[in-house]
């Protein structure tokens, strides 16, 4: 019994690439409703759910088929890894929206050995995409508040 556990954890991780598809499609589709103008650089949207918790989007690259954009939690109270910061790629041309950086760790692999020296899950690329859409979800709900702000 103990061989078989050993083997599933040693077992490489194999993204379902049609699952991952679907939410970079659904993020894609949930970016594109919240932001209004995602062409345009330095463009910050901002909102705020309460006093203390604030969300923010920029807009740091415009090209012709992809935009990146940063998404932010702003907290007074908490520590500091209790703000997650996402940077987003948006393929235009696929309509798809993908995480390629989270908590400042960049170059996310599609699945990592485990146990790592790092720390990351098998499927620590699908889970921050995960995130992210349960993440816009949230803000569309509290889209009434936003307000654009250019740099």
């Amino acid at each position: 019994m103990t061989g078989k556990i050993e083997q599933d954890v040693r077992r490489k991780y194999v993204p379902h690439l049609p699952s991952i598809q679907r939410v970079c499609a659904l993020n894609y589709v949930r970016l594109i409703k919240l932001l209004p103008d995602c062409d345009t650089e330095e463009l910050e949207y901002q909102f705020r759910v309460n006093k203390v918790l604030n969300y923010s989007i920029k807009i740091v690259e415009c090209s012709r088929y992809t935009s990146t954009v940063v998404m932010s939690q702003d907290s007074v109270i908490g520590p500091d890894f209790m703000h997650p910061v996402v940077r987003v790629r948006l393929y235009h041309d696929a309509q798809l929206a993908e995480v390629i950086e989270a908590q400042h760790i960049g170059a996310l692999q599609p699945s990592y050995e485990y146990p790592n020296i790092k720390m990351h899950q098998k499927n620590e690329k699908e889970m921050v995409n995960l995130f992210l859409s349960e993440w816009l979800l949230f803000c569309s709900k509290h889209k009434d508040q936003l307000q654009a702000t250019s740099a």
